[in-house]
């Protein structure tokens, strides 16, 4: 990807982007006024450790279930109109917190209930958010707009929580959700100001269930993703013990207040907006790797040095150093995954990192609940901790991709001879591609063409192999299938210039006068005889 020539702030430059960044912010600031609220008040209404992490698994579950279903919809639907329902379906859920808490009705099993929805919002907007930045920006400003996004998302959370337990201290906890309500309305403005682009319709549009098997099959066979997903599961599995209990950590070990939970959370906000300041610098310095090490390292001292119950000033700053290490972490695995991902599979790929992201955290905050019940508090968080730098270690060799390839349609395969239409939902359909290679070659070609089996399945195959002609050594046909005949084609706009030179790679073992011959054929219905 093209550096930018603009610094970190340059993609704030394109007003569209600037806005809809600004719109987030608030709406992000109503957020944690919200989660900060129904953080404290299920202290209030209970004070089992399980009841308080079930909280964090309420909203965390649905992302893991869900994510792959709206990353799905983020691909095939607008994502303008998309993301307009989702906002107003969330101020629907803080409404009616809202109302509750006034009515003094609020109960646990209500809070979970509409933690849960509002955790469906989320999983709905998250990689439909995340998908429109490439729309918004130059591809140069890529990496800047996506590490701005975070740093948004820190600053919400510096100041978010502060002003959240600052207005449930004051006016109790339906003044926090009427603030998370007032948000969403300029989240809603600057999406009807934002006028998207019209899409030019290919004739080639995915459908639900075809865009989620296609999304399937690229994470299955894409091994930089695969990467990718494992270190954002061992980091944030460990790192969730210190969320979950965060909230009995600073009511019940430090004695502290609502507003002081809120301050414990705008220093992580705080801290966070230090971490994205220093990353240019720290990047310069550490690979991604050195980067992700960093952040586990840092956040398992926070751990270990909480569970000693320090002052209360002193758990503040332990919570800067905390909101450093977590932005590190969000952001060096978040812009990797999305520097390995094409943009047309960008929003599913994208809700596979987040299913696993919000898995990790939602499995990890109810088992380290329930071990903090057994365990206690103290002694859960040192486990985490001791846990977190273990796996940071174990893990450091499974070394994470670049980023670096350019993943911009090559549009380089020629179009298919056809003697007379066929119907896009016509399938499976077979491609042959037939080589020529010296004997002596086929070692080094079969090595070339297992990269080509990985594009070719990321891509829409389901299906793929390699054969010898039995009769003639060196006759070698490369062969795979796809489910119909428009997905046939959508391979033809998904090969990437970093597939060609792949696939320039193998050809160079060709040896025969012409380019490999293509074949093509469609399966016929052996019942009718017919298409």
């Amino acid at each position: 990807m093209p550096a930018s020539s603009g610094g970190s702030f340059a993609p704030l430059r394109q007003p569209v982007f600037a806005v809809l960044w600004t719109a987030t912010v608030l709406g992000n600031i109503g957020s944690f006024m919200r989660d900060v609220a129904s953080s404290w008040m299920v202290t209030e209404l209970s004070a089992s450790p399980a009841a308080v992490a079930l909280i964090q698994t309420a909203a965390t579950l649905p992302i893991f279930l869900l994510a792959i279903p709206a990353g799905v919809l983020s691909d095939i639907l607008d994502r303008r109109r998309f993301l307009i329902g989702v906002q107003i379906l969330l101020a629907l859920v803080s409404g009616s917190l809202l109302l509750l808490a006034k009515t003094n009705t609020l109960t646990v099993e209500y809070l979970v209930a509409l933690t849960f929805v509002g955790g469906i919002g989320a999983a709905l907007m998250g990689p439909t958010w995340q998908s429109i930045v490439p729309e918004l920006v130059p591809r140069s400003d890529l990496k800047n707009a996506v590490a701005l996004n975070s740093l948004g998302i820190n600053i919400a959370r510096a100041l978010g929580p502060a002003a959240g337990g600052l207005l449930l201290a004051s006016f109790g906890a339906a003044a926090a959700y009427g603030a998370d309500v007032l948000s969403y309305v300029f989240v809603i403005a600057a999406l009807l100001w934002w006028r998207r682009p019209a899409t030019v319709d290919s004739g080639l549009s995915e459908q639900f269930f075809g865009a989620f098997r296609a999304g399937l099959r690229y994470a299955r066979a894409s091994r930089e993703l695969h990467r990718v997903l494992l270190r954002a599961a061992v980091f944030f599995l460990f790192a969730s013990s210190v969320w979950a209990l965060l909230p009995l950590v600073a009511r019940k070990m430090l004695g502290g207040t609502a507003s002081f939970y809120g301050v414990m959370l705008g220093a992580v906000g705080a801290g966070a907006i230090v971490g994205a300041l220093l990353l240019p610098r720290l990047r310069q310095r550490l690979t991604a790797d050195g980067l992700v090490l960093l952040a586990s390292l840092l956040s398992a001292g926070v751990m270990a040095a909480l569970a000693m119950a320090p002052p209360q000033w002193v758990a503040v700053a332990l919570m800067l150093v905390l909101g450093t290490g977590w932005i590190i972490a969000l952001t060096t695995l978040n812009g990797v995954a999305q520097a390995v991902l094409p943009n047309w599979v960008r929003g599913r790929g994208l809700a596979i990192y987040l299913m696993v992201f919000n898995g990790a955290m939602a499995g990890g905050s109810l088992g380290w609940g329930l071990i903090a019940q057994e365990a206690g508090v103290p002694g859960t968080l040192l486990a985490g901790g001791a846990g977190l730098v273990v796996v940071a270690l174990l893990f450091h060799r499974a070394k994470l991709p670049t980023g670096e390839a350019d993943l911009q349609a090559s549009n380089h395969w020629p179009e298919p001879m056809l003697t007379e239409p066929v119907a896009h939902d016509r399938g499976p359909v077979v491609v042959q591609v037939e080589y020529r290679i010296r004997k002596h070659d086929i070692p080094a070609f079969l090595h070339a063409m297992k990269q080509v089996a990985q594009e070719r399945r990321r891509d829409g195959a389901y299906a793929w192999g390699v054969a010898e002609h039995t009769g003639e050594p060196g006759r070698v046909i490369e062969w795979f299938m796809v489910e119909s005949w428009a997905e046939h084609l959508r391979q033809h706009q998904r090969v990437s210039k970093a597939d060609a030179d792949m696939q320039a790679a193998a050809l160079r073992f060709h040896v025969g006068p012409e380019k490999p011959v293509v074949h093509h054929f469609l399966a016929l219905d052996l019942k009718d005889g017919r298409p």
